[in-house]
């Protein structure tokens, strides 16, 4: 296999990320459980997308870019991060937002959330149906794009998540730091899933590495063929791109049946387990992310570590912007609980 060689990265995020101990879960689980905090890779540029924003803003700024067009939920991560990190490079940002309607009435009004900071960063916000986003998001950013440099932009248009092969660099380079971190490596890792950029970097970096550990997705949203598909495609493509290794089978896993009602939807059992996180290690999660996917690692983790004594590590990916939209939901756990 030839040596890789990957493009250069900007410096957006604060690395490397520290480990925390989980001494309560991990007696209750029987496993030596860590958090790799990347919900610290910044401030207002926190959270797993600074990583593939690196690889992704220094390709735009590279390319002349004077604009980005990303695209996401109504209150999306990624397009908080992406508009943020634009203006700190003086570019522009366009952002398609999927809401119910698909009107600019649906958005809150003030805004809160990743939402205000998307306001705050002067971003330019097109909304669209579900339906449509789903089906056609690539030829409306697509559109999009061809309007602004009709007027004479440079845009750049990067995908949900910023899941492809470049913004997976990311997450292989992730993989690398945690393995120079732990010294030996862990059994497993265990993150959420969104969109597939994530676990493809991981899976990636562990390849490339030569360890033995597995890697688990689990799904906050569609099914584990969907994912499966998404991860497969972008190996492929950073294969053939970076001179990568072929992922062997078994490197990586999607684990589904914690979506819960759906995307950003809870319930009031996953607010208390969240909120039972917190109280007990110290930890905060994120109702659409990395609550799900805590769970998803409590509830397999027969499956995620077969053999005990195991070490595993579970990726905090951020999201904690989005607790605003909970509030209410969260205080009547928390005056039930202390009733």
């Amino acid at each position: 296999m030839r040596t890789p060689t990957l493009p250069d990265r900007l410096a957006l995020s604060a690395l490397p990320t520290p480990l925390q101990a989980m001494p309560h879960a991990s007696a209750a689980l029987g496993v030596e459980l860590l958090v790799k905090r990347d919900d610290l890779t910044g401030s207002h540029l926190s959270g797993n997308k600074i990583r593939k924003l690196d690889y992704l803003l220094a390709d735009a700024v590279a390319q002349r870019a004077t604009s980005v067009i990303t695209c996401g939920g109504m209150h999306s991560n990624h397009c908080r991060a992406t508009a943020l990190a634009a203006s700190q490079l003086g570019l522009r940002s366009v952002l398609l937002l999927r809401t119910p309607s698909g009107h600019v009435s649906d958005l809150p009004s003030p805004p809160h959330g990743n939402l205000l900071f998307d306001r705050m960063a002067d971003a330019r916000i097109v909304t669209c149906t579900p339906s449509d986003y789903r089906e056609q998001r690539q030829l409306i950013m697509q559109t999009l794009a061809d309007s602004l440099a009709a007027a004479g932009e440079r845009p750049y248009l990067i995908p949900e998540g910023g899941s492809n092969a470049l913004g997976a660099l990311g997450y292989l380079a992730c993989a690398q730091e945690l393995l120079g971190q732990l010294g030996a490596p862990p059994d497993a890792i265990v993150v959420a899933t969104g969109s597939g950029g994530t676990l493809a970097g991981l899976a990636l970096g562990l390849e490339l590495a030569g360890v033995p550990t597995r890697v688990f997705g689990v799904a906050v949203c569609d099914d584990a063929a969907t994912f499966e598909a998404i991860v497969e495609r972008i190996a492929a493509e950073a294969q053939a791109a970076y001179h990568l290794p072929e992922l062997t089978p078994g490197r990586y896993r999607v684990l589904e049946g914690f979506q819960g009602r759906g995307y950003g939807l809870t319930t009031e059992e996953e607010l208390t387990f969240l909120l039972t996180t917190l109280h007990r290690d110290g930890l905060m999660l994120d109702p659409v992310y990395t609550n799900k996917a805590f769970l998803g690692l409590v509830g397999a983790i027969d499956q995620i570590a077969p053999q005990r004594p195991a070490r595993v590590v579970f990726i905090h990916t951020g999201g904690i912007f989005g607790l605003s939209s909970y509030a209410a939901e969260l205080a009547a756990i928390e005056r039930t609980t202390h009733a």
